[in-house]
């Protein structure tokens, strides 16, 4: 399961949008570090089911009415503050939360209301493109910190003449989830002495903010874009690559509302329709989270996932069956499960992620879409139906 991580200052709005994400209950205060412990959750992120594409709907819990819902694992780490990766504010223990991350949603206040530290001044006191950079800054010498404390050990691996100095990086950067393939193209794209023994600092910084770029990406969420002051989103927009506005308290609403039975809404939806008897004060409320979602299409915390899955880390989502003409597994459920894959994966790697022993029993694949088999190296496309031939 991915894993997607909830970072930014105290008070930007992560417990909420967590809340709002996963529906668990956590402690959430108009104060710094209500969070202390991360907290772990299951949510979703949303695609079209290829059950649009049939007569007959998958009735499962994970699809409604076509809009499939696929698990991912959400992660709401305490606020950093500035000093993070020096320990300040309990910085690095938080910091440490991130490694298994495959993408950071960067929760931004972009009303402004909130100081660098988290405490609450007036909306639009404090300038919220500050906290764009400090995060990846936060990050890039966290890393940086420990490619540092770990670099007598490669020197001293450096004098042995076996040495490869990117096995020796694998073994260091394993454990902030740096694969292979990361630190080889990480190592081609930079210029660096050939003996470790000459880096400088200045080599090693680089190093690890090239290995946090690849391994740890960032969607920017502009959060409080319903209170934001005008022109705060776009001048978040000119200061990152990616940015999604989005009112976590919005959605919360919402997703409160539709298990009250008062609207009818489902995460990600642009609109929502009042089907309960609410008061003239809830209406407004939903008329204000209304205003919004009309702005940007949603209330941004479904597209802030959504973005971070499919866009940033280029992934896609392949159903495995059983059963092809039908599309079932062997209770006769269509369309049971969903797996996120990077793009490029092949039928042999969806083998492997549904079972490790599947995979290795892996004898070919059908293309339930187009009734034929398939190459094992083809390159499955999004809403791709794969019937696994297996020995296993």
């Amino acid at each position: 399961m991915l894993t997607l991580a909830l970072a930014g200052k105290p008070n930007a709005g992560k417990s909420t949008f967590y809340t709002a994400a996963t529906m668990a209950d956590v402690d959430v205060g108009n104060y710094p570090f209500t969070t202390i412990d991360a907290n772990r959750g299951v949510s979703h992120v949303r695609t079209d089911c290829p059950c649009l594409d049939r007569d007959e709907r998958c009735g499962g819990d994970n699809c409604r009415d076509g809009k499939r819902y696929v698990p991912v694992e959400l992660i709401d780490v305490a606020g950093l503050v500035p000093g993070a990766h020096e320990g300040r504010g309990l910085g690095n223990q938080f910091l440490d939360e991130l490694t298994n991350a495959d993408v950071i949603l960067n929760v931004v206040d972009a009303a402004g209301g909130t100081d660098a530290e988290g405490e609450p001044v007036e909306v639009g006191e404090h300038d919220p493109v500050e906290d764009v950079n400090f995060i990846e800054e936060e990050m890039d010498l966290w890393l940086a910190s420990i490619v540092d404390r770990n670099w007598e050990s490669i020197e001293r691996q450096s004098r042995s003449p076996d040495f490869a100095l990117d096995e020796s990086l694998v073994d260091l950067l394993a454990g902030v989830g740096a694969s292979e393939l990361d630190v080889a193209r990480t190592l081609r794209s930079l210029e660096y002495p050939e003996d470790p023994i000459a880096w400088t600092d200045e080599d090693r910084k680089t190093l690890a903010r090239e290995i946090r770029e690849r391994t740890k990406p960032i969607v920017v969420v502009a959060n409080k874009a319903d209170i934001a002051p005008e022109g705060n989103v776009e001048r978040l927009r000119e200061a990152a690559d990616i940015v999604v506005p989005a009112t976590a308290d919005g959605e919360l609403a919402l997703r409160n509302a539709a298990q009250a039975g008062i609207v009818d809404y489902d995460p990600g939806d642009a609109d929502f329709d009042i089907v309960g008897d609410v008061s003239d004060q809830q209406r407004k409320g939903l008329a204000r989270i209304r205003e919004v979602m009309a702005d940007h299409g949603g209330t941004g915390v479904q597209a802030a996932m959504d973005t971070a899955v499919y866009d940033l880390l280029d992934h896609i989502t392949a159903y495995p069956v059983q059963n092809d003409t039908r599309w079932t597994d062997g209770q006769g459920n269509v369309l049971p499960d969903a797996h996120l894959l990077p793009r490029g994966s092949t039928p042999t790697d969806l083998a492997y992620a549904v079972h490790s022993d599947i995979g290795d029993g892996y004898t070919h694949a059908v293309d339930a879409r187009a009734e034929r088999r398939v190459s094992d190296e083809a390159e499955l496309e999004e809403g791709a139906v794969i019937k696994i031939v297996s020995d296993e």
